[in-house]
């Protein structure tokens, strides 16, 4: 295999929001991932995990309430101790470009989108002139699948997924090293869903000028995931459960994982049968694993905490990024690999 140098090297991430009464709520725990030049890094799990928590660390957007441990490298800058001042001007926009959850929050609601992505172009690039900002406009919507027609409406005239492509749109503009999309195909349509992942695919398979991007597509999709995907990383409970090559994840030998197993065997297409039970609360985490009261797998072993632990890998069509093992899971029991003929069960 090939290494390839991370644009992004997560260790150890962890968030605790202090609450109330002394109360902790652990939405990450000890998060450990790179996301390589070239590469698109899916993040999935059920809602409430700490996906999106884990995104807002990473921009400097958690809550006043929050407390953050580990480093998260992007280059030589460390997310996580970096001031206010540093992301307002140097990695917002410019260092990390983000496809926000909840595009309508995002977008200035007095200002038409034409006049906010003239805006992004005249701060994030060398555009300039009247015309020009114009003309750089409406290439970035059209990359977005933004209809150019509705450039001179505001954010409330949108439709969701309208909303959600201007904000794509808008992410792509400062051509940024790292693109954080947080679920960006909410409210689009399958055909949708399918053009705005690829134009973010492109967005990192781009080397215009020799730059190396990443991407770190945070989804409920898994479709789209399997679309554009070079390795799945897997949250359950706060934590990282799985880390493995795409093709292997959606393919032989399959996740590793049973919560991994369990949320593409709740896929229509496959066996479509839902995990039992919820996820615990993240305030009252179990000592040990925090699928067992859901796992049919579970033994008396699952009452200690699994560590990551690299599995042997079965492909090296993508290879993982200098230093990463190829696959790593945190279970006791985790599956053998799929054979064929159980996939054809």
């Amino acid at each position: 295999m090939t290494e390839r140098a991370p644009v992004l090297s997560v260790r150890g991430l962890s968030v605790r929001f202090l609450m109330p009464g002394g109360r902790r709520v652990a939405a990450v725990t000890d998060a450990h991932f790179d996301v390589a030049a070239g590469e698109c890094l899916a993040l999935i799990g059920e809602s409430g995990c700490g996906k999106s928590v884990l995104a807002s660390a990473l921009l400097g957007l958690l809550p006043g309430n929050a407390r953050t441990a580990g480093a998260a490298l992007l280059g030589d800058l460390d997310l996580l101790t970096a001031d206010e001042r540093t992301f307002a001007r140097t990695v917002r926009g410019r260092l990390i470009g983000l496809v926000p959850q909840s595009p309508a929050a995002h977008l200035t609601p007095v200002r038409t989108i034409r006049s906010q992505l003239e805006e992004t172009v005249a701060e994030l690039t060398d555009v300039r002139g009247r015309v020009a900002l114009r003309v750089a406009a409406e290439a970035a919507a059209e990359r977005a699948a933004f209809p150019v027609d509705h450039l001179d409406h505001h954010p409330y005239e949108l439709s969701g997924g309208l909303a959600q492509r201007a904000a794509t749109a808008l992410a792509l503009v400062g051509d940024a090293p790292l693109l954080l999309a947080d679920e960006p195909t909410t409210g689009l349509d399958r055909d949708l869903v399918d053009r705005t992942v690829d134009e973010l695919r492109r967005h990192v398979d781009n080397t215009t000028g020799g730059r190396s991007r990443a991407l770190l597509m945070i989804t409920h999709d898994l479709a789209a995931a399997e679309r554009i995907a070079d390795r799945i990383a897997v949250m359950y409970a706060g934590r990282i459960v799985e880390l493995a090559d795409a093709t292997d994840f959606f393919g032989t030998p399959g996740p590793r994982h049973p919560y991994s197993r369990g949320l593409l065997d709740a896929l229509p297409d496959r066996a479509f049968t839902p995990i039992p039970g919820l996820p615990p609360e993240l305030g009252a985490l179990p000592d040990g694993c925090a699928f067992a009261a859901r796992c049919d797998r579970v033994t008396d072993a699952c009452d200690a905490l699994p560590p990551l632990t690299a599995v042997p890998p079965s492909s090296d069509t993508v290879p993982p990024p200098a230093g990463a093992p190829a696959a790593t899971v945190a279970c006791h029991h985790p599956h053998a690999a799929l054979t064929e003929a159980a996939d054809r069960a």
